[in-house]
């Protein structure tokens, strides 16, 4: 089983905090919520990782379907945030992993990643028709120790570079792939 993880450990610093329990103004579920709620849809299953003490957004996602790893290691950044969740999630046959402040991802494009890596890809991500990535991102099983070793903010970049070679882009029409929300102002558009 092709294993989803939410990374919902940040702090949301430019936001402001709360981030993820913000919603836009056009719908009333929070960034977190939606984001899960794809993630759920198109992959049926969601391991949501935040930072240890965060009540209100593991109540949130709990109630969205994820199961929640509250994890003391997310506030050191993604790397380590990745870790915890792989970690949880040995027996994996790999892992998705998205990220809850990009809720405009829809369902079927994170069924298409997960996809590739059913049929054998062993990194993949979304992309666009010219060719630049975004997210999510699909990692096979073989990357265990390598995604169980991160650390740190830099997330999973490193593992995708030094294999290139293994690494597919799954092509998607999809403009959620690039939107992230980092401030008050990207709200707007989400």
């Amino acid at each position: 089983m092709i294993r989803g993880l939410l990374l919902a450990g940040g702090s949301g610093t430019r936001f402001g905090g709360g981030k993820l329990l913000a919603a836009a103004p056009r719908d009333p579920l929070p960034i977190g919520v939606r984001a899960a709620r794809s993630l759920l849809s198109g992959l049926g299953n969601a391991l949501a990782v935040v930072r240890a003490g965060d009540a209100a957004l593991a109540r949130a996602l709990r109630e969205a379907g994820c199961e929640v790893l509250e994890s003391p290691d997310s506030a050191r950044g993604l790397g380590a945030s990745i870790s915890a969740g792989v970690k949880a999630s040995r027996d994996a046959g790999g892992w998705l992993v998205a990220l809850a402040d990009m809720p405009l991802i829809l369902p079927s494009t994170h069924r298409a990643v997960a996809g590739a890596l059913s049929h054998g890809t062993k990194l993949a991500a979304a992309g666009d028709a010219t060719g630049r990535r975004g997210h999510p991102v699909g990692f096979a099983a073989e990357f265990l120790a390598e995604l169980a070793a991160l650390d740190g903010d830099e997330g999973a970049r490193s593992v995708v570079e030094r294999h290139r070679a293994w690494f597919e882009l799954v092509r998607v029409d999809d403009p959620g792939i690039f939107v992230d929300i980092d401030t008050p102002g990207d709200l707007a558009g989400g």
